[in-house]
């Protein structure tokens, strides 16, 4: 005897699939209930905590000029790796500008040290975003390698006695700044 040999195996059948179909609608409607405030809620990624020598990297800036993280020792440092073609970097920019002037008064320096491409890439894309930290050229990946990444953007919050002790792999919000950055430059 097969399902369709049966009218009470069809009804109990189909009364099951309603039955699945109202409780998935359900569970659906709970779970837009608990996201509905998602577009308010901060998506970016929390830094790891880390206790590691800070790379020695040796660069040129958008001008050409030699230039060395050892330079930056008695500050605390946040070195940002990034490309001009990278969403994610480019939706961080804006906060890490307003991050940068809130506390450079305070020995804050940011880094953003663009990954592969060239000035005539780099220039009109500071110029675009009003950047005033340094901006450094990585045509080799030198950054990358010495901080042991392949993703962008990555961060790196590096203390004022050269060690690294926080690290971001992905986008940063400003709230995840305030939050983590802060205590480090005012101790």
């Amino acid at each position: 005897m097969t399902i369709s040999d049966s009218p009470s195996r069809v009804r109990i059948l189909a009364m099951m699939m309603v039955g699945l179909g109202l409780l998935a609608t359900g569970a659906m409607f709970v779970l837009l209930l608990d996201q509905r405030d998602a577009s308010a809620q901060d998506f970016s990624t929390v830094p790891a905590k880390v206790k590691f020598p800070a790379p020695e990297l040796n660069l040129r800036d958008l001008s050409g000029k030699q230039v060395s993280l050892s330079d930056y020792r008695g500050s605390v440092v946040l070195v940002n790796l990034w490309a001009t073609w990278c969403p994610p970097c480019r939706e961080e920019m804006p906060t890490l500008q307003t991050f940068y002037e809130k506390y450079k008064e305070d020995g804050f320096v940011l880094i953003a040290i663009d990954q592969e491409e060239t000035s005539d890439i780099v220039q009109p894309f500071v110029d675009e975003f009003g950047l005033t930290f340094p901006v450094w050229l990585d045509p080799d990946y030198l950054a990358q390698r010495e901080f042991n990444t392949a993703n962008l953007p990555s961060s790196y919050v590096v203390d004022r006695d050269g060690m690294v002790r926080l690290m971001w792999i992905g986008g940063i919000s400003k709230k995840n700044l305030e939050k983590f950055v802060p205590d480090l430059i005012l101790e």
